[in-house]
Protein backbone atom coordinates (compact mmCIF):
# COMPACT_ATOMS: atom_id res chain seq x y z
CA UNK A 1 0.00 0.00 0.00
CA UNK A 2 1.38 3.48 -1.15
CA UNK A 3 0.06 5.99 1.65
CA UNK A 4 0.98 10.24 1.72
CA UNK A 5 0.95 11.60 5.53
CA UNK A 6 -0.67 15.12 5.87
CA UNK A 7 -2.20 17.28 8.34
CA UNK A 8 -1.31 20.92 10.06
CA UNK A 9 1.63 21.34 12.66
CA UNK A 10 0.46 19.40 15.65
CA UNK A 11 -1.91 17.55 14.40
CA UNK A 12 0.06 14.32 15.75
CA UNK A 13 0.87 12.78 12.04
CA UNK A 14 4.72 11.45 13.45
CA UNK A 15 2.87 10.31 16.39
CA UNK A 16 0.96 8.52 13.90
CA UNK A 17 3.94 7.62 11.53
CA UNK A 18 5.97 5.96 13.93
CA UNK A 19 2.64 3.47 14.65
CA UNK A 20 2.26 2.42 10.96
CA UNK A 21 5.98 1.69 10.85
CA UNK A 22 5.44 -0.48 13.84
CA UNK A 23 2.71 -2.27 12.52
CA UNK A 24 2.73 -2.73 9.23
CA UNK A 25 6.75 -2.11 8.49
CA UNK A 26 6.41 0.24 5.04
CA UNK A 27 9.37 2.46 4.94
CA UNK A 28 8.61 5.95 6.10
CA UNK A 29 10.33 8.21 3.70
CA UNK A 30 10.21 11.69 4.39
CA UNK A 31 11.88 14.82 2.46
CA UNK A 32 14.46 15.35 4.64
CA UNK A 33 15.97 12.00 4.70
CA UNK A 34 15.98 11.53 0.82
CA UNK A 35 17.73 14.84 0.62
CA UNK A 36 20.14 13.68 3.04
CA UNK A 37 20.81 9.86 1.55
CA UNK A 38 20.47 11.30 -2.33
CA UNK A 39 23.43 14.16 -0.89
CA UNK A 40 25.29 11.70 1.36
CA UNK A 41 25.36 8.95 -2.04
CA UNK A 42 26.93 11.97 -4.42
CA UNK A 43 23.81 11.28 -6.63
CA UNK A 44 24.11 14.01 -9.52
CA UNK A 45 20.51 15.30 -8.53
CA UNK A 46 21.84 15.37 -4.52
CA UNK A 47 24.60 17.19 -5.80
CA UNK A 48 22.40 19.28 -7.46
CA UNK A 49 20.49 19.75 -4.36
CA UNK A 50 23.10 20.48 -2.18
CA UNK A 51 24.13 23.35 -4.39
CA UNK A 52 20.87 25.12 -4.17
CA UNK A 53 20.78 24.28 -0.12
CA UNK A 54 24.57 25.84 0.31
CA UNK A 55 23.54 28.96 -1.18
CA UNK A 56 20.37 29.06 1.12
CA UNK A 57 18.14 28.75 -1.86
CA UNK A 58 15.17 26.65 -2.70
CA UNK A 59 15.70 23.15 -4.22
CA UNK A 60 13.55 23.67 -7.93
CA UNK A 61 10.71 21.37 -8.09
CA UNK A 62 12.29 19.32 -10.82
CA UNK A 63 15.24 18.45 -8.54
CA UNK A 64 13.18 17.41 -5.90
CA UNK A 65 10.85 15.28 -8.44
CA UNK A 66 13.74 13.48 -9.52
CA UNK A 67 15.01 12.86 -6.05
CA UNK A 68 11.75 11.28 -4.93
CA UNK A 69 11.56 9.17 -8.64
CA UNK A 70 15.01 8.16 -6.96
CA UNK A 71 13.77 7.02 -4.31
CA UNK A 72 10.50 5.48 -4.53
CA UNK A 73 12.65 2.81 -7.57
CA UNK A 74 14.24 1.13 -4.45
CA UNK A 75 13.40 -2.36 -3.59
CA UNK A 76 12.48 -1.48 -0.30
CA UNK A 77 9.12 0.17 -1.55
CA UNK A 78 8.02 -2.51 -3.52
CA UNK A 79 5.57 -3.99 -0.82
CA UNK A 80 4.48 0.07 0.10
CA UNK A 81 5.56 2.98 1.19
CA UNK A 82 4.83 6.23 3.55
CA UNK A 83 5.49 9.20 2.20
CA UNK A 84 5.61 12.15 4.15
CA UNK A 85 6.62 15.85 3.78
CA UNK A 86 6.01 15.52 -0.44
CA UNK A 87 3.85 16.80 -2.11
CA UNK A 88 4.18 20.31 -0.54
CA UNK A 89 2.78 22.12 -4.08
CA UNK A 90 0.13 20.89 -7.32
CA UNK A 91 3.30 20.68 -9.27
CA UNK A 92 4.70 18.31 -7.49
CA UNK A 93 1.59 16.21 -6.68
CA UNK A 94 0.77 15.81 -10.59
CA UNK A 95 4.70 14.97 -10.92
CA UNK A 96 4.11 12.17 -8.27
CA UNK A 97 1.17 10.98 -10.31
CA UNK A 98 3.60 10.82 -13.72
CA UNK A 99 6.49 9.19 -10.93
CA UNK A 100 4.00 6.15 -10.48
CA UNK A 101 2.97 5.65 -13.32
CA UNK A 102 6.19 5.24 -14.59
CA UNK A 103 6.16 2.65 -12.01
CA UNK A 104 3.01 1.04 -12.49
CA UNK A 105 1.94 2.16 -8.93
CA UNK A 106 -0.33 4.57 -8.06
CA UNK A 107 -1.27 6.42 -4.20
CA UNK A 108 -3.46 4.32 -2.53
CA UNK A 109 -4.54 7.02 0.36
CA UNK A 110 -3.89 10.05 1.33
CA UNK A 111 -4.50 10.09 5.02
CA UNK A 112 -5.11 13.79 6.30
CA UNK A 113 -5.13 14.23 9.77
CA UNK A 114 -7.60 16.67 10.50
CA UNK A 115 -7.84 19.21 13.78
CA UNK A 116 -9.71 22.74 13.93
CA UNK A 117 -6.67 24.92 13.73
CA UNK A 118 -7.72 26.15 17.11
CA UNK A 119 -6.78 23.33 19.03
CA UNK A 120 -3.82 23.45 17.24
CA UNK A 121 -2.79 26.44 18.84
CA UNK A 122 -3.00 25.02 22.25
CA UNK A 123 -1.34 22.79 21.38
CA UNK A 124 1.52 24.29 20.42
CA UNK A 125 1.76 27.77 21.78
CA UNK A 126 0.58 25.96 25.40
CA UNK A 127 3.91 24.21 25.47
CA UNK A 128 6.62 25.38 28.21
CA UNK A 129 9.68 23.94 29.67
CA UNK A 130 11.86 23.48 32.81
CA UNK A 131 15.06 24.87 32.39
CA UNK A 132 15.82 22.67 35.66
CA UNK A 133 14.67 19.06 34.15
CA UNK A 134 14.32 19.65 30.48
CA UNK A 135 10.45 18.43 30.77
CA UNK A 136 7.87 19.94 28.58
CA UNK A 137 4.30 20.83 29.41
CA UNK A 138 1.54 22.69 27.98
CA UNK A 139 -0.37 25.28 29.87
CA UNK A 140 -3.40 23.76 28.57
CA UNK A 141 -3.19 20.02 28.55
CA UNK A 142 -0.39 19.49 30.95
CA UNK A 143 0.06 21.94 33.36
CA UNK A 144 3.52 22.23 35.13
CA UNK A 145 3.31 20.53 38.41
CA UNK A 146 2.42 22.19 41.93
CA UNK A 147 5.59 23.51 43.05
CA UNK A 148 7.78 24.77 39.93
CA UNK A 149 8.40 27.86 39.94
CA UNK A 150 7.64 29.93 36.87
CA UNK A 151 10.80 31.38 36.48
CA UNK A 152 12.01 28.00 35.74
CA UNK A 153 9.69 27.72 32.75
CA UNK A 154 10.62 29.08 29.13
CA UNK A 155 9.32 29.16 25.70
CA UNK A 156 10.57 28.27 22.46
CA UNK A 157 10.43 30.76 19.96
CA UNK A 158 8.97 28.59 17.53
CA UNK A 159 6.12 27.79 20.40
CA UNK A 160 5.69 31.58 20.58
CA UNK A 161 1.45 32.34 20.01
CA UNK A 162 2.34 34.67 16.66
CA UNK A 163 4.71 32.12 15.43
CA UNK A 164 2.66 29.54 15.77
CA UNK A 165 -0.45 30.90 13.98
CA UNK A 166 1.65 32.12 11.14
CA UNK A 167 3.08 28.73 10.60
CA UNK A 168 -0.77 27.70 10.73
CA UNK A 169 -1.85 29.86 8.16
CA UNK A 170 0.70 29.14 5.88
CA UNK A 171 0.45 25.51 6.02
CA UNK A 172 -3.35 25.73 5.39
CA UNK A 173 -2.82 27.55 2.26
CA UNK A 174 -0.26 25.70 1.31
CA UNK A 175 -2.38 22.25 2.12
CA UNK A 176 -5.76 22.94 0.54
CA UNK A 177 -4.75 22.71 -3.31
CA UNK A 178 -3.33 19.41 -1.99
CA UNK A 179 -6.40 18.53 -0.23
CA UNK A 180 -8.81 19.77 -3.43
CA UNK A 181 -6.38 17.31 -5.56
CA UNK A 182 -6.58 14.04 -4.07
CA UNK A 183 -10.39 14.74 -2.98
CA UNK A 184 -11.38 14.84 -6.34
CA UNK A 185 -9.50 11.47 -7.30
CA UNK A 186 -11.16 10.11 -4.88
CA UNK A 187 -8.26 8.95 -2.46
CA UNK A 188 -8.12 11.32 0.44
CA UNK A 189 -8.92 10.25 4.05
CA UNK A 190 -9.99 12.90 6.65
CA UNK A 191 -8.75 11.36 9.90
CA UNK A 192 -10.30 13.03 13.13
CA UNK A 193 -6.88 14.02 14.52
CA UNK A 194 -8.37 15.14 18.09
CA UNK A 195 -10.00 11.68 19.56
CA UNK A 196 -6.74 10.38 21.23
CA UNK A 197 -3.96 8.20 19.58
CA UNK A 198 -5.02 5.19 19.62
CA UNK A 199 -8.50 5.57 18.19
CA UNK A 200 -7.05 7.56 15.61
CA UNK A 201 -4.69 4.45 14.77
CA UNK A 202 -7.73 2.53 14.61
CA UNK A 203 -8.78 4.69 12.12
CA UNK A 204 -5.72 4.39 10.02
CA UNK A 205 -5.58 0.56 10.45
CA UNK A 206 -9.14 0.05 8.95
CA UNK A 207 -8.52 2.11 5.89
CA UNK A 208 -4.66 0.74 5.68
CA UNK A 209 -6.44 -2.72 5.99
CA UNK A 210 -10.13 -2.23 4.23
Amino acid sequence: MNILLMGLPGAGKGTQAAKIVEKYDFPHISTGDMFRQAIADETELGKKAQSYMDEGGLVPDEVTNGIVAERLEQDDTKKGFMLDGYPRTLNQAEALEDIMSNLDRSIDAVLYFDVDPEVLKKRLSGRVISRSTGETYNIYFNPPKEGIDSDDLYQRDDDKPEVVENRIKVNMEQQQPLLDFYEAKGNLYRIPGDIGIDNVFAKVVEIIEG
